[in-house]
């Protein structure tokens, strides 16, 4: 069978055609969206997952010849945690969730793996964890659709992002792309094929134009924002190459999760001592907060939880006007608890899209602690962000030369109104459209998949 592939930064989707008409497989329940997380009960059983679950005996004995050293300590770990052979060791999408809100100091948590692909310096070891979480995250999916359709999924087109990363985006983008092929064949894909994701998603929603249009797609995805414009319609759709239609394209490294992390900064982190001064009245170092909610850097992350940042709070609460906030700051940290506040942002955010104020329980940190957020509040505090992305429809506008006739908006942080009136004021009057926020993406690529590998 043939699929289009959502491999996205908040949630994976797998799509097929029916009728002609793209389909989202449910993955979770009655879920056709699983959010792109993985809990482990030790970082080593992802790996040892991966291995078990690559089904051709070559490519497996290869896998295990190069992860030996991984896989003789995630054996060591069973042993040392008393976790039997038929013990569920990995949890994927809203099950990973909620082991990690029960157990954030025990297992090892990851959200937005994606996030991570194509980022620069990273080691040889490094590169190949990346590789077996998607792999595992990869693997979890196709099988879950493989049983629910009773047959074998083997040709699938992927999205990808225009630019995984900022910096020597080249470099990034080939590092990232053989991540993702790696970790597809492992999943037990026979053809992979990858396809821009502003693309994929200008791709389903022409099927429902009557008229040819000049569209600006904007895919506003958790990792990356990715803006097209294309020519499209019903003079178009049935072409397999599309080049001259696409007359700009542009993206970046900014997206809904740089969203959370400015909102569980400016919002949130307040509560642990961001913005409180010293006894000698000097502002309170900012960027241990601001590493503390940077959940999509692993540099960001890990020196959060090195020892020298640990050392750095314990002086910082003796010099501080207000310790108990830094002994609040210091509990957060010891039991792990940085990835729920930035779901609180995020969660913040989806409900200030329909409402003007929220409050955010944190009842977890402390008993009665909250934060209330309101939309104007919420606006201030995303401008950086999202001042990037309004450049990055600019720059593909003046790339094509022309206005678009309309904006077809997707993606899970587009249905923000202050993000659609901060367009509609840059851009002026032209009609914005939405699609599906979270499913027009994979029903492009599965559309795509139809006519290649057909």
């Amino acid at each position: 069978m043939i699929c289009g592939f959502d491999y996205g930064t908040s949630n994976c989707a797998l799509g097929l055609l029916k009728d002609g008409k793209a389909s989202l497989v449910p993955l979770e329940g009655e879920h056709r969206f699983l959010p792109s997380t993985l809990y482990a009960l030790d970082r080593d059983l992802i790996t040892e997952f991966v291995s078990h679950n690559i089904r051709a005996a070559d490519e497996r004995q290869a896998f295990v010849s190069s992860r030996q050293h991984v896989l003789t300590r995630a054996q060591r770990a069973r042993r040392e945690e008393d976790i039997d052979d038929d013990d569920q060791t990995l949890f994927f999408g809203r099950s990973a969730f909620e082991e990690y809100y029960q157990w954030p100091e025990d297992g090892y948590f990851v959200k937005s793996p994606k996030s991570f692909l194509g980022a620069t310096g990273l080691r040889n070891e490094h590169i190949n964890f990346f590789e077996d979480i998607v792999a595992a995250m990869m693997q979890n999916i196709k099988q879950k659709a493989e049983k629910q359709l009773g047959a074998e999924v083997t040709h699938t087109v992927i999205g990808r992002p225009v630019n995984f990363q900022g910096i020597d985006s080249d470099a990034s983008n080939r590092q990232a792309l053989e991540i993702l092929t790696a970790a597809g064949k492992r999943a037990g894909f026979k053809e992979i094929e990858f396809l821009y994701e502003p693309i994929a998603a200008g791709l389903d929603f022409e099927t429902k134009l009557d008229d040819n249009k000049t569209v600006l797609v904007v895919d506003i995805g958790g990792g990356t924002t990715d803006c097209a414009m294309v020519r499209m319609g019903p003079d178009y759709r049935q072409k397999i190459d599309r080049y001259e239609d696409f007359l700009g394209h542009t993206g970046e490294r900014v997206g809904g999760n740089d969203l959370d992390i400015r909102i569980a900064g400016k919002h949130l982190m307040p509560l642990f001592g961001m913005d409180s001064t010293l006894k000698n009245a000097l502002p309170m170092p900012t960027q241990l907060y601001w590493n503390a909610v940077t959940t999509n850097d692993v540099s960001a992350i890990a020196t959060f939880n090195s020892m020298e940042t640990k050392h750095q709070l314990e002086q910082l609460r003796v010099d501080a006007s207000e310790p108990k906030l830094i002994e609040r700051f210091l509990r957060m940290r010891e039991e792990k608890h940085n990835y729920h506040i930035v779901r609180n942002a995020e969660e913040a955010k989806i409900t200030l899209s329909d409402a003007l104020d929220h409050k955010v329980l944190l009842d977890y940190i402390e008993s009665g602690l909250s934060q209330s957020i309101s939309r104007d509040g919420l606006a201030n505090s995303i401008a950086p962000p999202l001042e990037k992305m309004l450049q990055l429809m600019m720059d593909a506008i003046a790339q094509a030369g022309e206005q678009p006739d309309l904006i077809y908006m997707t993606g899970g942080s587009a249905k923000s109104p202050v993000i659609r009136d901060a367009i509609q004021k840059r851009i002026g009057d032209v009609p914005v459209l939405d699609g599906d926020h979270f499913g027009s993406v994979a029903a492009g690529l599965t559309v795509w998949s139809e006519r290649i590998f057909r």
